[in-house]
């Protein structure tokens, strides 16, 4: 019995160093080929080509294009009459609120001046579907007016004839403050809808 566990344990020693063996030669014959190629690009100059692979459907951000509308914009000229300077400005969807803080801005043309005193604010503007267009003013709109009927109908128009242009737009409500008021001096009447005043223009 013991010299069976003896040669059963001569047996296991040798197959072990058997496979130590070929695991051995195996790593050594793998090293081998590894060094031949090396060695091979080395001497050819070669190096592995690396192919990198594009997509074909790449979505590229688009260059975006800004479109531009013209409009008119009254002001006042040497004869304390409504003139229109044209503008071009972005297209916007709300183009009547983008009109009138260009308007708000004053002109860009030495000969002519504001109507509207530059330091007003617009505090908002409504067009309603039946073509009344709502706009508030500050109160600057009243404190840095001029003093005279002249001016305030000048101011009054530069506004309404200026909106009025647009086909959604029929007729104006001034406000200051977010109030309706009857008039912005005591010279004119606004307390009615306004529309379109030509005897004004040049």
């Amino acid at each position: 019995m013991r010299k069976l566990g003896i040669m059963l344990i001569l047996i296991l020693v040798a197959t072990s160093v058997f496979s130590g063996c070929v695991v051995k030669d195996k790593i050594t014959s793998l090293k081998e080929s590894f060094n031949k190629d090396e060695q091979e690009l080395q001497e050819t100059g070669d190096t592995p080509t690396v192919i990198i692979e594009t997509p074909e459907n790449i979505e590229t951000t688009p260059v975006a294009t800004t479109e531009t509308k013209v409009i008119s914009l009254f002001f006042v000229n040497a004869d304390n009459k409504l003139v229109a300077e044209e503008r071009s400005i972005t297209k916007v969807e709300g183009i009547a609120r983008a009109t009138m803080v260009e308007l708000l801005k004053g002109p860009t043309k030495n000969d002519l001046k504001a109507a509207v005193p530059t330091t007003t604010k617009l505090l908002d503007i409504n067009v309603r579907p039946d073509g009344l267009a709502i706009v508030d003013f500050s109160n600057e709109l009243i404190k840095d007016l001029s003093a005279s009927q002249s001016a305030e109908e000048l101011a009054v128009f530069s506004i309404v004839n200026t909106l009025t242009q647009f086909p959604t737009v029929d007729k104006v409500e001034l406000r200051v403050d977010g109030r309706k008021v009857d008039t912005l001096l005591g010279y004119v009447n606004i307390d009615d809808n306004l529309v379109s005043n030509t005897s004004l223009l040049k």
